[in-house]
């Protein structure tokens, strides 16, 4: 019976959950960037060459 309270006392214990919420979002996020990654890649030179052609227009 002792070892069924600690049970279910362990099951309700949720003091661990928000740093797996955490460590299973940055994964989510991290096999997004690998997926994507040269479309990323593409859009940041992109973006920076627009930024620099920009500001050559301003100098």
């Amino acid at each position: 019976m002792r070892l069924w309270n600690e049970w279910k006392a362990f099951m309700k214990d949720d003091s661990g959950l928000g740093v797996i919420e955490v460590v299973l979002i940055l994964v989510v996020v991290i096999g997004l960037v690998i997926i994507f990654k040269q479309q990323i890649n593409t859009l940041l030179q992109n973006i920076f060459k627009q930024i620099n052609s920009k500001a050559k227009e301003v100098y």
